[in-house]
């Protein structure tokens, strides 16, 4: 016999009873249940693993209950299944289904705070069929499950003999309150090891710096220590670009190479983090309606963690998933902040060494000018006034042919010493008022000290070879009338570089630069090839914030930059070009 009736939410509900109206409810069969209860209770508060208490309460579940279907539908902020836990559905049957519910129709239905037990859940007024390949179900048992008194999750139960019953809907309330307590054990220790995992790359990154690897190197290996704590499936670093503009510096992971060098606007949610100083976490950027950036929209959730240093904001690490992956946790944030905050002290130690080198470079440039100024020139006057003592006798002993070579000895004494006093000035003037040929010839030379060996420098105009003859001095003007200051200062930069990655990663020989400046105007052109005889480009080790950047440099002056193999067959090729305005 059976009797119906409607609680106060107005859910049916069906409640099973014995020929005198009671609950079929034996003290023998109370006992038992109770005891398995108890124990399913106890079981469960055992695992530590999340996913293990997950699996052992939906077991639990099944078998105190005797349903034939259970799952749990693990929810995220905005109520969407993002893990499912279920028992009874075949690996077949799961495959033809393709993906598990999402949580609406019936299954959104079930309350906040209580159960939801239906005889029939087709008669339903939210049920809304069943996909292909769904096995068919009637009977059915909802229950919240609560932790921190935000729901987790949802157990769903179907398909029990006779009909599920408020005895078994208060059954699994109760065990629906033991798996929140086993939940919230799991993710205390699993806080509690991420946060051991987190302090492990903490140490890991202050070694590193102390050691004093080079900035690049030491923001790589942040990215992808952080990246793997942080179980993400991609890491990046936004670091200040061209002008007033953020990019992104360095990529580990998911699509690393394709956001690499992008550009983030001033107003989006970088910047915004970066100006208030706090983390910031979102569910998922491919929902977003306001997001400027769509290469993200190819990520779900994502964190963002400034790098600040003394209150100013240095640049951004921005942690990503994949659409449909978990959210990030508040510890993860607060984690992520205190390990961007070393990824800041590792650009401001790296500017510092950067200032010593500068200062060292100063120094040395000084102390080089004085010693051409105080003894080169010295010693050439001294040989030019013997020379003049040697010409003077020559010319009264009168000997044409000596005369004549000693006043071409004396000619070029007197250019040997015009020539020490324009590199002393320009040693000592800024770069600013040095034309572009000095200012290349000196990246030229200062590599040499990286290289091991001078690197060939040539530098033409529409395919004339500049020399160090004065007769050529007006094709240096030529491209300093060509070549605007500000693309002067990129073809600079594009040189250094090329030069320095040469250096760190090619392990070549030789090395040559060519600077080629072609027509003028808008329609001219100036080209920068870097060529080594090296091992060839190798990806995996060249610095590809610093390709990047060379990169951005080129778009913005709407030119071109790419990286290759050498047209000789060995070494690699780095071309670099920019239309003249």
């Amino acid at each position: 016999m059976s009797a119906e009736a409607t609680r106060d939410d107005g859910i049916h509900v069906r409640r099973a009873t014995d020929a005198t109206g009671g609950a079929d409810r034996r003290p023998d069969t109370i006992a038992s249940n109770t005891s398995s209860l108890l124990g399913a209770a106890i079981d469960l508060t055992s695992h530590l693993d999340v996913q293990s208490a997950l699996k052992n309460f939906v077991d639990r579940a099944a078998r105190l209950s005797g349903a034939r279907y259970a799952a749990l539908g693990v929810l995220d902020s905005r109520g969407n299944t993002t893990a499912f836990v279920q028992v009874g559905v075949s690996e077949e049957e799961q495959a033809v289904l393709k993906h598990p519910p999402r949580g609406y129709g019936v299954l959104g239905a079930i309350p906040v705070d209580g159960p939801l037990l239906l005889d029939d859940l087709t008669q339903h007024p939210d049920f809304g069929g069943f996909p292909p390949g769904h096995p068919p179900m009637h009977s059915f048992l909802g229950v919240p499950v609560r932790v921190n008194e935000q729901v987790f999750g949802r157990l769903y139960l179907a398909e029990k003999p006779g009909g599920f019953t408020e005895h078994d809907a208060q059954d699994m309330m109760s065990l629906a309150e033991a798996a929140a307590v086993a939940i919230e054990n799991s993710r205390l220790y699993a806080e509690a090891r991420n946060r051991e995992r987190w302090i492990a790359v903490s140490q890991d990154i202050t070694t590193t710096l102390l050691e004093g690897t080079e900035e690049e190197e030491a923001l790589e290996m942040i990215v992808s220590r952080v990246r793997d704590v942080a179980e993400a499936d991609t890491a990046l670093i936004v670091l200040p670009s061209v002008g007033d503009a953020w990019a992104c510096e360095i990529a580990d992971g998911y699509l690393a190479g394709d956001l690499l060098g992008l550009v983030f606007p001033p107003d989006g949610r970088a910047m915004t983090v970066l100006k208030e100083g706090t983390g910031l976490i979102v569910d998922s950027l491919t929902r977003l309606r306001t997001l400027r950036l769509r290469e993200l929209a190819q990520f779900g959730p994502a964190l963002y963690a400034p790098m600040m240093l003394r209150g100013e904001g240095k640049g951004v690490l921005l942690l990503l998933r994949r659409i449909g992956g978990p959210e990030f946790d508040p510890s993860d944030r607060a984690m992520a902040e205190s390990v961007a905050r070393q990824a800041a002290l590792a650009l401001e130690l790296a500017a510092a060494r950067h200032a010593q080198d500068v200062a060292a470079l100063l120094d040395e440039r000084a102390r080089i000018g004085r010693d051409l100024h105080d003894l080169a020139i010295q010693q050439l006057f001294a040989t030019g006034m013997q020379l003049e003592a040697a010409r003077t006798a020559a010319a009264e002993r009168g000997d044409p042919a000596l005369t004549t070579l000693l006043e071409d000895s004396l000619s070029s004494v007197d250019e040997s010493v015009k020539q020490i006093r324009a590199i002393v000035h320009s040693l000592r003037e800024p770069d600013t008022a040095v034309v572009l040929v000095e200012r290349l010839r000196r990246e030229a030379s200062l590599a040499r000290t990286s290289l091991g060996y001078a690197p060939s420098l040539v530098i033409d105009v529409e395919g004339t070879v500049i020399s160090d003859d004065d007769a050529q001095a007006g094709l240096v003007d030529i491209i300093d009338d060509r070549v605007d200051a500000d693309i002067s200062d990129d073809v600079v930069a594009v040189v250094r570089e090329g030069l320095s990655n040469a250096a760190r990663h090619a392990r070549a020989a030789s090395v040559q630069v060519r600077v080629s400046v072609l027509g003028s105007g808008p329609t001219g052109r100036v080209v920068v090839d870097v060529e080594d005889d090296g091992g060839g480009v190798d990806p995996t080790v060249s610095r590809r914030s610093g390709l990047a950047n060379l990169a951005t440099r080129a778009r913005r002056h709407g030119g071109t930059f790419s990286l290759g193999k050498s047209e000789h067959g060995q070494g690699s090729l780095m071309s670099w070009q920019v239309p003249l305005s």
